[in-house]
This record gives C-alpha cells, sequence and structure tokens, in this order.
C-alpha cells in the first residue's frame, strides 16, 4: 500500500473516532455536567474539520492553491480561537459558581480508550507524514497527538473529581483545552 493511500486511510480513521468521540463526550458531558467532557467534545468536532482540509490538500489530481491553502488555515484557527473563547468564559463562570459536576466512569473509560487511539495514530501519521514530506499533514498529526494530550489531561481531571471531590479540576481541565485552542489559533493565524 502507497504512503498515500495508508495517509488517507489514517485521516479517514481519524474523522471517524474523533466524530463518534465529539457525540459520546458531549453526551457523558451534559449527562455530568462535565464542562471538560463537553469542550473535548467540541474540540473533536474542530479535529474533524482539520482532518478534512489535510484530506482536502492530499486530492490526487491538486497542484496546491496558496490562497485556498491560506484561507482553509484561516477558518480552522478561526474555529479554534472561537472555542477558546467559549471555553475560557464558559470554564471562569462555572469556577465562579461553584458548579460541581457529577463524576463519570464511563467518561473516564472512554478517555483511556480515546487517549491510546489518538497517540497510535499520531505515531502512524507522523511516520507517514514525514515520507510524503507534506506539511499539513505532519501538522495535522501534531494535532492528533495533542488530542491524546487533551484527552490525558481530562482523564486526569475526572479521576480527581471522582476519587476526590476536586469539582475545580473539571472547569480547570476545560481552561487547559481553551488554551490548547487559543496558541492553535495564534499558531494557524501566523502560518496562514
Amino acid at each position: 500500500m502507497s504512503d498515500h493511500v495508508l495517509g488517507r486511510r489514517l485521516q479517514w480513521i481519524t474523522i471517524a473516532w474523533n466524530t463518534a468521540e465529539a457525540f459520546v463526550t458531549m453526551y457523558l458531558g451534559f449527562t455530568a455536567g462535565s464542562l471538560a467532557l463537553i469542550a473535548f467534545g467540541l474540540d473533536s468536532l474542530i479535529e474533524v474539520f482539520a482532518s478534512l482540509v489535510v484530506l482536502w490538500h492530499m486530492r490526487p489530481d491538486d497542484g496546491g492553491h496558496p490562497t485556498r491553502d491560506r484561507r482553509a488555515g484561516r477558518l480552522v484557527a478561526s474555529a479554534f480561537a472561537v472555542l477558546a473563547l467559549f471555553l475560557l468564559v464558559v470554564s471562569i463562570r462555572t469556577l465562579w459558581i461553584g458548579t460541581e459536576p457529577d463524576s463519570s466512569t464511563i467518561g473516564i473509560a472512554y478517555l483511556t480508550i480515546t487517549a491510546a487511539v489518538m497517540f497510535t495514530l499520531a505515531r502512524a501519521k507522523r511516520r507517514v507524514g514525514t515520507r510524503l514530506k507534506s506539511e499539513p499533514f505532519l501538522a495535522e498529526a501534531s494535532m492528533t497527538f495533542l488530542d491524546g494530550g487533551l484527552a490525558t489531561g481530562i482523564l486526569t481531571a475526572l479521576v480527581l473529581n471522582s476519587a476526590f471531590g476536586w469539582w475545580w479540576a473539571d472547569p480547570a481541565a476545560a481552561m487547559l483545552v481553551a488554551v490548547v485552542a487559543a496558541n492553535e489559533a495564534r499558531e494557524g493565524f501566523t502560518s496562514a
């Protein structure tokens, strides 16, 4: 199998997983009142968009269009900026009011699996992206690795809330997602 075909398959696997991840984690988040799980689900939707942009760049008949590339980069960066602002405002409000989420055993289990899947996909994408010499593909591989890191961070917050009743860990984890999303937005606007 060629690296190009493998790369497309890895992108489709990522899209399928992140689409399911978005709906599962947002549902679990609404059920438990967990802002961190909802934030993770929203971030997953943006990552689906980023993966679709990479597939768009991998079209075999495409010679590349700098204007389109910049526009796509700005769209992804804008989505991250809106997510960062939303999460920052809601996290601060949640901390101020003191809204305590319920624990989510299913959320903990799901994020454990998600972290393993994302780190595995990121490693495979990095290898393929290096062989393809594709900057968009390598950037998206980094985003997949970041998704694994975020899953681990939110998993930690859920465990702290469940084990010790540290309710504030949940909005703090959502703030972490906001900071990461703001950084992704900044990098996206800088490179676009």
